[in-house]
């Protein structure tokens, strides 16, 4: 492995100290129970919001700002802005108080566009630094070493809850984050600065993208991929942002609990990732994204039906064996699409697709669980998500290396 692709595996290593403790577990609990309150679902709503209107932030401008990077060659400069924006807002988060709703969904939706933007960036290096026949297995690498990153960020915020400082955890987290990016920044293709007006690269970056756009969409195969995407997303994204939440309110899991479920969630989707990574340049990505949304639908039903927390965890240790896999699978799959010279603009688009089924979930979610006075329609409701994802992506076809357009 060369420096360029352990740097950005590692890379992702340091952002999953923000998807396991602020996206998906402590804070999610920390903001919806303590600063809002949630007997009456308020918190799952305000919880939604924010992700919600970050998410649609993120989605609508992924595009552009990927146009602009290919133009003027700023992809790692991207990177570093948005990912210093993310570590700066969950840094704030230490000086929330019970009470601040406003102030805490301001510094949410700020921090989940740091971190959401910086993902597009982070993307488009990979068909840049890794070649087409290793391109899943890479894919998935940085998933599995971003799980490892999240069991050890898991552990150190275990720490700090046993003994009464889940403040400190914010400041942990963003500290995390910043250190273990920094060989990202240094070993990473160097931006060349094509086009020295930002003002003249956004605008062309702007034109292009519409184009590029509206040519992908009448691409049949393209435009399949990138619905069943958007479709199937939305199901992953909802989960992630309300499994801890149901866990604690239908279930009653304190946060240590929720913590052990989430760094088991962590240990099978780091083994399902490096298990499935070669699998992925072998069997080809579209198999093992079919065999894992039939995992997915099978413990989303399975999930309406928990009533205790052992089965809750057995299930989430399941769904865990194809979460990297999912998402690796899926990138690899896409990047097979991307012509030389415009991964961010195409990786734009796969970030306006993904955050913008974002939206939607946790709004329903949300919506449905205050309507019902009960998570379980929620959850149960997710599972349609994966069903027609999995039949429309069914209909993509899958290239061989030879007939990669």
């Amino acid at each position: 492995m060369n420096k360029k692709i352990a740097s950005w595996c590692l890379f992702d290593f340091a952002n999953s100290s923000y998807s396991a403790v602020i996206a998906a577990t402590i804070f999610p609990v920390y903001y919806a129970n303590h600063i809002v309150g949630n007997v009456d679902g308020s918190g799952d709503i305000w919880w939604g919001r924010a992700i919600s209107l970050s998410m649609a932030f993120v989605a609508m401008a992924s595009p552009f700002l990927g146009g602009i990077a290919d133009y003027a060659r700023i992809k790692k400069g991207m990177m570093m802005f948005f990912t210093l924006m993310c570590v700066l807002s969950v840094g704030l988060f230490s000086l929330l108080e019970k009470g601040m709703v406003v102030t805490g969904f301001f510094l949410i939706v700020l921090a989940n566009i740091g971190m959401e933007c910086g993902f597009v960036f982070y993307n488009a290096f990979l068909p840049e630094i890794a070649e087409q026949d290793i391109r899943g297995r890479v894919s998935a690498w940085g998933y599995g070493i971003g799980y490892l990153g999240s069991i050890i960020s898991l552990f150190i915020s275990l720490f700090f809850i046993k003994q009464g400082h889940i403040e400190a955890i914010w400041i942990t987290v963003a500290l995390f984050f910043s250190i273990f990016s920094v060989p990202a920044f240094i070993f990473l293709p160097k931006d060349s600065y094509g086009e020295k007006n930002i003002l003249s690269s956004a605008m062309k970056g702007l034109i292009n993208t519409i184009k590029h756009i509206r040519s992908i969409w009448f691409d049949p195969q393209k435009r399949r991929f990138l619905i069943a995407y958007f479709i199937y997303e939305d199901g992953v994204n909802t989960v992630i942002v309300f499994s801890s939440i149901f866990a604690a309110t239908t279930l009653n899991f304190k946060s240590d609990e929720l913590i052990f479920m989430y760094l088991i969630v962590q240990a099978t989707a780091l083994l399902g990732a490096f298990f499935l990574a070669k699998s992925i340049d072998i069997k080809g990505p579209k198999k093992i994204v079919q065999i894992t949304l039939c995992l997915w639908i099978s413990v989303t039903i399975a999930a309406f039906f928990a009533n205790s927390k052992v089965f809750f965890v057995l299930i989430a240790s399941i769904a865990g064996l194809g979460l990297g896999s999912l998402q690796a699978a899926t990138r690899a799959f896409y990047s097979l699409f991307i012509p030389h010279g415009e991964e961010a603009k195409y990786f734009g688009v796969y970030n306006l697709v993904g955050k913008s089924s974002a939206i939607m979930g946790p709004i329903v979610f949300g919506f449905l669980s205050s309507f019902f006075k009960s998570q379980r329609p929620a959850v149960l409701s997710v599972a349609a998500f994966f069903i027609a994802g999995l039949v429309i992506i069914s209909t993509v076809k899958s290239y061989k290396n030879s007939e990669i357009p």
